[in-house]
């Protein structure tokens, strides 16, 4: 397995590996286009969640509305259609700095994790429609799995708890997505092999960063609730699912 030292710590976190079901239906060359699609998906909603973590914990109205015009070209080929697809490196189009609220003690990090972040995943977004559109695959927004919701509702709902576990389930969504790419490069053609492990190496560094971040708000030990989302997380893959998505549970048998 390539990479090997980069999955260990990978590994050792999630609390049970993908099922050979899942990897079995993955490589299907049928289920080429579904993946291609969630996977496309997927990577504009983790843009999409570290700017509202942004927004809403560490910066103000100005650097907020920077922030929402970077995303807007890409949300506008998503929701409106009324943009081209071609997005020439905007992901990497920040017009100036973003600058965290000074009365905020974990701002500084907050923007400066997430704005990697997001830079990192709309350019992913980008790569997946670049291969999906020489494949002759139409974008299409697919129904959301059960996935992050189920993960998203054992969220507390005061503060900064909310936030605290926000950040470890995004810690969680990406050690998963690292796995399966891992899982399934091997089973692959050639380019999309290549694509899915040149991944690894920044899904592996986001799921680190979710989890400092969440140290950091916390102020403290915070293994008691990462140990909770993580047996969560590991039970929600292990369960059925009717809907195949990069992220679903063990394929349904119809």
């Amino acid at each position: 397995m390539p990479y090997s030292d980069l999955l260990k710590p990978i590994h050792h976190f999630l609390h049970a590996p993908t099922s050979d079901s899942w990897v079995e239906k993955a490589k299907q060359p049928e289920q080429q286009s579904v993946l291609l699609i969630d996977h496309c998906n997927c990577e504009l909603k983790a843009a999409q969640t570290a700017m509202l973590l942004i927004r809403k914990y560490a910066v103000d109205k100005e650097n907020a509305a920077e922030l929402l015009a970077w995303l807007k070209p890409y949300e506008d080929f998503v929701y409106r259609r009324d943009f081209e697809g071609r997005f020439n490196g905007k992901h990497g189009g920040l017009s100036k700095a973003i600058v965290a609220k000074g009365d905020v003690r974990f701002g500084a990090e907050l923007v400066d994790k997430m704005v990697l972040l997001i830079k990192e995943e709309l350019h992913h977004f980008q790569q997946v429609l670049d291969i999906m559109t020489a494949r002759g695959i139409e974008y299409s927004n697919v129904r959301a799995g059960r996935y992050a919701k189920e993960l998203m509702r054992q969220v507390r709902t005061h503060e900064p708890a909310t936030l605290i576990d926000k950040l470890i389930c995004g810690a969680y969504i990406e050690a998963r997505s690292c796995e399966r790419f891992a899982k399934l490069a091997p089973h692959l053609d050639s380019e999309l092999s290549k694509f899915y492990v040149s991944l690894l190496r920044s899904e592996a560094r986001h799921y680190q960063d979710y989890l400092a971040l969440a140290e950091t708000v916390a102020g403290g030990d915070i293994s008691e609730r990462v140990n909770y989302f993580g047996q969560l997380e590991a039970k929600i893959i292990q369960s059925t699912d009717d809907d195949f998505r990069f992220h679903s549970g063990v394929p349904s048998s119809e």
